[in-house]
């Protein structure tokens, strides 16, 4: 029996089930387990050499593969994703391969070239040769020659079945052959995609062990009666989540998976807005422009002697972070920026279309206080105030940019957004109040 109401229909269904992200991160939470404890489980195992944490790159790495397993499993045996026409996947009248040989040498021209040149581009980059990027430029040059020694028997077998397979990877590969004609709005899609991935995938791979380091070399115990000492810990917890999850994302973008990118953002705004919000183009980072922590300390400085504001502080700042690595786990496999790969409507996206941009800066503003500074200056109280105010802002554009971008390709979307802007606990609020400002601006008359 269905559990809505005349006035109150439920939202489209999401493409992604709830079961998929918890199973990752049940996982991973297993794995972070094993790393912290093996000390003792090396003991239990009868290992007579003394046995440190496991709180090393590698093992963060680990966790990836960790977390990516169970989702994959779910969402093939559960979800059962790679029947959905969307993969656009024909599993009933796979060809031959002589009919789509000529077809795959194309497309792996396409991706070996778009490799190359990303890898390229990589070398060029000198902050890629520097700090927690070092880590992401071994792994992948790890990596290299098996993808592409694997790419061929995917690629071929992966070709015989899709209804389409000239996809935009052909396309870029026909430009380059010079045979066949071609798209130039596939190959602008397809170099958009792998924009997305070069620029992200290695940023993330870079950020995935500092947080898994801190997380399992930490004593636990000693933690559990310090609110502020707790909640950085738990806080760190949650970036944990997110960083492995929203890695996975990136990685996972196979078709059979139903977790291709549909379409990387067309628009200019919104790779704008994106990526000065990474770096190294980050524009709030220590010595940036819209840095807002100039004599500022941190909301434990401001609370130390109040025990109870202690306590009720760190739980909101856990809540606020808990809420922020929800909103990537509900995307399980299909996490990434600027990007399409179907459209969530559970979790946190029932309450509101950006709930992890919506936490992450309320975070900021409940953890930093801008407006006190230890220099009881004026001038860096409002300094402060005002750049925190430009970096919501930023998020606040790149929201609009991802949804013009998303109204634009599916009207899944649409109907969702439509739902929220009535039943979304939060936008719907959002909504009322941006509808009240329009009905106040003044109207241009035409002159009579």
């Amino acid at each position: 029996m269905s559990t809505s109401s005349p006035d109150r229909p439920l939202p489209p269904a999401s493409d992604v089930s709830a079961v998929v992200g918890l199973s990752g991160i049940a996982a991973l939470a297993l794995w972070i387990l094993f790393c912290h404890f093996w000390p003792e489980i090396g003991l239990w195992l009868g290992v007579t050499q003394p046995q440190g944490r496991l709180s090393g790159p590698y093992a963060a790495l680990v966790g990836l593969a960790a977390a990516a397993l169970p989702m994959v499993v779910v969402s093939l045996v559960r979800d059962k994703v790679h029947l959905r026409t969307s993969t656009g996947i024909d599993w009933n009248h796979p060809r031959s391969i002589a009919a789509i040989s000529d077809i795959s040498i194309t497309k792996l021209a396409g991706l070996w070239a778009t490799w190359g040149i990303i890898g390229g581009l990589y070398c060029l980059a000198r902050w890629y040769w520097d700090g927690p990027y070092l880590l992401a430029m071994d792994v992948l040059g790890v990596v290299a020659v098996p993808l592409v020694i694997a790419s061929v028997p995917y690629v071929i077998w992966l070709d015989r079945l899709l209804v389409e397979p000239r996809d935009p990877a052909w396309h870029f590969g026909a430009l380059l052959i010079g045979r066949e004609p071609f798209d130039p709005a596939l190959v602008w899609h397809h170099a958009r995609v792998w924009a997305v991935k070069g620029f992200f995938t290695a940023f993330m791979i870079s950020i995935v062990p500092g947080g898994f380091g801190v997380l399992v070399q930490n004593d636990w115990a000693p933690l559990l009666a310090n609110p502020v000492a707790l909640a950085g810990m738990v806080v760190t917890a949650m970036f944990v989540l997110d960083a492995q999850i929203g890695t996975v994302g990136y990685i996972m973008t196979f078709k059979p998976l139903d977790a291709q990118i549909r379409s990387a953002n067309p628009l200019l705004a919104g790779w704008l807005a994106a990526l000065v919000c990474y770096p190294p183009f980050q524009l709030m980072q220590p010595g940036a422009p819209l840095f807002y922590q100039f004599n500022t300390r941190d909301w434990a400085f401001w609370m130390a002697g109040y025990d109870g504001l202690l306590w009720i502080w760190a739980g909101l700042l856990v809540v606020l972070a808990g809420i922020y690595a929800w909103a990537t786990v509900a995307f399980g496999l299909r996490f990434s920026n600027l990007t399409y790969r179907g459209v969530l409507t559970n979790g946190p996206y029932r309450f509101t279309k950006h709930p992890a941009y919506l936490a992450k800066n309320t975070f900021w503003w409940l953890e930093t206080l801008p407006f006190l500074v230890v220099s009881h200056s004026p001038a860096d109280m409002v300094r402060n105030t005002f750049f925190l105010g430009c970096v919501s802002a930023i998020y606040f554009w790149r929201a609009k940019t991802e949804e013009a971008h998303l109204l634009a390709e599916d009207p899944k979307y649409r109907a969702y957004a439509d739902w929220m802007a009535q039943h979304g606990l939060i936008t719907r609020l959002f909504h009322r109040a941006e509808t009240a400002l329009r009905a106040r601006r003044p109207v241009l008359q035409p002159a009579e």
